[in-house]
């Protein structure tokens, strides 16, 4: 498996059909870097589909996850990124309201 130490949310939508290419000089533009073991999470326009772009610390690694039905529960805040636990991230691959899990797995109102 792949260690990842910590994972980021961008805001902004990415075109899904980019490539490992693409999707890596997307990073550097919205996060600055690409960290070794850091996993940067990106959604297309319909948030159905989601992007993962994880730097190994030798090279990196996209994934995609597509919902057949239903939308990723994606941020529209003010912050162009966010950090996300692994519990919220598991919340968000399955397409729950991830922003409720709190660092514990435990569930917390907004």
């Amino acid at each position: 498996m792949i260690r990842v130490d910590a994972w980021w949310l961008a805001v902004q939508r990415l075109d899904t059909r980019v490539g490992t290419e693409a999707a890596l000089a997307r990073v550097v533009y919205v996060f600055g870097q690409a960290h070794p073991h850091h996993a940067y999470l990106f959604a297309n326009r319909r948030a159905n589909r989601m992007k993962v772009l994880v730097h190994d610390g030798i090279g990196v690694w996209l994934v995609a996850r597509r919902l057949k039905v239903g939308k990723l529960t994606w941020s529209n805040g003010a912050a162009s990124t966010l950090t996300l636990s692994g519990a919220q991230f598991d919340a968000l691959v399955l397409g729950l309201p991830w922003q409720r899990v709190g660092e514990a797995g435990i569930v917390r109102v907004i």
